[in-house]
């Protein structure tokens, strides 16, 4: 996999580098920044740096900016500046297309009801997770989706958001992420 826009692609295998990936997000998370610092430098040694830099802007949407501003200055130590330059800005109508686009592939026959219940929680809820979350940041280039998802898997076994927990472990097999890698993920979870 290699696009938020892959639908079928899928998900297979957990490698060493996805491992270390799924790791350094529930420990971005959760973790002290120890912690943060220790999984980072590991997830370093093999995962493509470009995964880390995305996992590093994912990080705000599920654990807060603090968290993210955090994680991405101890990678910073690591690594110095940003491996890649910033995407293009591109418009609102365009984040809201994509963002629907890639949340009914999460979501896939429970996006009609999802959309529903966030706007019945406020309507901007459903603005914000639709152009901000989906658009914005999870239809970023430079990560596949189903990673994504599994990052997101992570951040919420870690923190325990159980409700969001079960409807990301179902987005992962929605965007082609196997039983048996998220198992594995979930193990791999365990050692921390």
């Amino acid at each position: 996999m290699t696009s938020a826009d892959a639908p079928g692609a899928t998900l297979s295998h957990l490698d060493s580098a996805t491992r270390g990936l799924v790791r350094a997000a529930a420990v971005l998370a959760s973790g002290t920044e120890e912690d943060v610092r220790a999984e980072l430098h590991q997830a370093s040694t093999h995962t493509p740096h470009e995964w880390i830099e995305e996992l590093l802007l994912q990080t705000y949407l599920f654990a807060g900016f603090p968290r993210a501003l955090n994680g991405t200055r101890e990678w910073r130590r690591i690594v110095g500046k940003p491996t890649a330059a910033p995407s293009q800005p591109i418009g609102d109508g365009d984040l809201k297309s994509r963002g629907e686009r890639t949340c009914a592939l999460v979501y896939g026959g429970m996006y009609d009801r999802l959309r529903g219940n966030i706007r019945d929680l406020h309507p901007l809820f459903d603005e914000w997770m639709i152009v901000e979350g989906y658009g914005k940041v999870l239809s970023r280039p430079g990560l596949d989706l189903g990673r994504r998802e599994l990052c997101i898997v992570a951040a919420c076994a870690a923190t325990g958001q159980d409700r969001q927990l079960q409807s990301h472990l179902q987005g992962a097999r929605n965007v082609g992420v196997s039983e048996q890698v998220i198992g594995e993920s979930l193990v791999s979870l365990r050692k921390l």
